[in-house]
């Protein structure tokens, strides 16, 4: 059972959290006790218990620091079930990016979650032109799905590890048969 925890306390903990400021979605957990105070947790708890409600939760995630220091703790709000393609097309990503998106993260996974990146540009590189897969590769490394370390391995990212259901996208990557009409000699 979560504590007694007034109103206002929770509804200033959904505005900091829903509201994006930035580029990162949620917010730290500094950034919840400024506002919030000592107590943060029992509100973040609250709002958490509120959220189950319209089929959302609240994920506390781990965000790498600079330079492979420790960056704290991420909320942020996220669906417990799935999207309709419908509802896909509302969330700001076209279809044709986030099937990219699905692609590299799989190939990393297939990876045991390290690769070279040149090998993620080079299976991008075979569907979408150079340039595109370039460029959605470094809009994956931005927005925290994918992480590229000093030796230039990519390994799966923070936000990754928040919005994906890796278990879920593996169960329906190996559903798919392949099309063998397509294929060359």
């Amino acid at each position: 059972m979560v504590e007694a925890v007034p109103v206002e306390k929770v509804r200033r903990a959904a505005h900091i959290i829903l509201f994006r400021r930035g580029r990162k979605p949620g917010a730290r957990d500094w950034e919840l006790r400024n506002a919030l105070g000592k107590g943060y947790p029992a509100a973040v708890a609250r709002l958490r218990e509120l959220l189950k409600d319209v089929d959302l939760d609240l994920k506390e995630v781990h965000e790498p620091g600079p330079l492979g220091e420790e960056g704290g703790r991420r909320f942020m709000a996220v669906m417990r079930g799935t999207m309709t393609p419908r509802e896909a097309k509302l969330c700001g990503w076209r279809i044709d990016n986030l099937a990219v998106l699905a692609a590299a993260v799989a190939f990393v996974l297939s990876k045991e979650g390290r690769t070279p990146r040149e090998e993620v540009e080079g299976l991008l590189k075979e569907r979408i032109n150079r340039w595109r897969a370039a460029s959605l590769m470094e809009t994956f490394l931005r927005n925290g799905y994918l992480m590229e370390d000093e030796e230039g391995f990519v390994s799966l990212g923070w936000r990754t590890h928040a919005e994906v259901d890796l278990q879920e996208l593996i169960a329906k990557l190996l559903l798919v048969t392949p099309d063998l009409s397509e294929a060359g000699p």
